[in-house]
């Protein structure tokens, strides 16, 4: 365990739970440390931005870092809270693997999922990752997000070819990236693993942003054309329920399914 770290930590927390500003001494005393230990571990915090110094008193309390992250991380839960029957109705539906997902920078994180009780299914956990350029559910929150070329590549950085089917020219993925706008859906076809296939739809919150997507992973040898739109039709009316659900009021959807107007053409970077 790194003490440095852990100290830093436990003083974060123990500053939060007093309510009120700090001082030094009471930190010190609280940990049983020396004082210019605890001095240095509250200047460091101030530096990093996680707490601040009153210039009056030369108190200390945590900034508001905190609260943003606190409410991005439960925010989070809440949106899986929320959505949770919705997976449960597509998954009953479809009879497939269904997930959550939040995009994390270039990859994508598995919030929730619904196990396919069919024999053969795509197989994934809760906390796993995956690269977001290659699977349905990363492609869908990448097309919600307009990026350009350039913003992709800062983005992504290199595209491993995890198959043979994987995108690793930027080019073709933005490509790819304005077919799901259009047709209102991503399409992953055997480009993160061999013999698995998906679809993915974003889902917009009260403030038109797309803050995480249903998923659905299917067996290739289920993910025909035909079968690869009608569990399109499927995904994309969950999606559109749980977004919802969030507080998302859109413009009637136009009849190429494509992704919400205002949402695309207020993000694409041009």
């Amino acid at each position: 365990m790194d003490s440095t770290l852990a100290k830093g930590l436990a003083a974060i927390e123990w500053m939060a739970r007093q309510q009120r500003d700090c001082r030094v001494t009471e930190l010190a005393q609280a940990f049983g440390m020396a004082r210019s230990n605890a001095h240095r571990t509250l200047q460091t915090l101030v530096e990093c931005g996680w707490a601040v110094q009153d210039p009056d008193t030369s108190a200390y309390r945590p900034s508001l870092r905190l609260f943003e992250l606190g409410a991005l991380v439960g925010e989070a839960a809440d949106v899986g809270a929320l959505l949770r029957p919705h997976l449960a109705k597509l998954a009953q539906a479809t009879g497939e693997t269904i997930h959550l997902a939040v995009l994390d920078r270039a990859e994508i994180v598995y919030l929730d999922k619904f196990d396919s009780p069919l024999p053969v299914a795509a197989y994934s956990r809760v906390g796993g990752r995956a690269a977001a350029y290659c699977v349905a559910s990363g492609k869908a929150l990448l097309a919600a997000a307009s990026l350009d070329v350039p913003a992709l590549q800062q983005r992504l950085g290199t595209l491993v070819a995890h198959t043979k089917n994987s995108i690793t020219d930027f080019d073709a993925l933005f490509a790819e990236l304005e077919r799901t706008r259009t047709r209102g859906y991503a399409e992953n076809r055997e480009e993160w693993r061999l013999g698995v296939c998906g679809l993915g739809v974003p889902v917009f919150n009260a403030r038109g942003e797309a803050v995480a997507a249903v998923g659905m992973s299917v067996p290739s040898i289920r993910f025909a054309r035909t079968q690869a739109r009608e569990l399109a039709d499927h995904i994309r009316a969950c999606a559109r329920d749980a977004s919802v659900t969030l507080g998302y009021r859109a413009s009637p959807e136009p009849a190429t399914g494509q992704l919400p107007t205002s949402v695309t053409k207020r993000r694409r970077l041009e």
